[in-house]
């Protein structure tokens, strides 16, 4: 069901602006391992601001969609497409596979459970 939900409409935005900071102006670890971090974070975030669906729903989605398009790297896909594509395609699905990404998406995984985790866990208190 689609609902708009400001707060994480918010959260979106925020995670857009750091991710495009990331893009623009570091190199290494930051911008491949960091970035990615919280990438699976805007993912998130965009569904749970569009989306009226359960936190496990969201987090199961964002998972997915991140392993994909990690594994199409294997596939060469974005050098398949005419040149005026290349470039959008490699933005979304990067250039080459990395087991560090994986790792890096997982992390930012467990990140986002343990955060609403805590939310919950204090919004229950009150």
């Amino acid at each position: 069901m689609i609902k708009f939900n400001k707060i994480y409409f918010l959260l979106f935005v925020a995670i857009f602006l750091l991710e495009v900071y990331i893009a623009k102006y570091t190199r290494g670890f930051i911008r491949h391992t960091v970035g990615d971090y919280f990438a699976v974070m805007f993912v998130y975030t965009l569904l749970k601001s569009v989306f009226k669906i359960s936190i496990e729903k969201a987090v199961l989605i964002t998972f997915v969609v991140s392993f994909i398009i990690e594994f199409l790297q294997l596939s060469n896909l974005q050098n398949n497409f005419p040149q005026a594509y290349e470039k959008t395609l490699k933005i979304i699905l990067g250039t080459s596979f990395s087991i560090g990404d994986l790792i890096a998406y997982t992390l930012g995984i467990i990140s986002i459970i343990i955060i609403e985790k805590l939310i919950r866990k204090n919004n229950t208190k009150t």
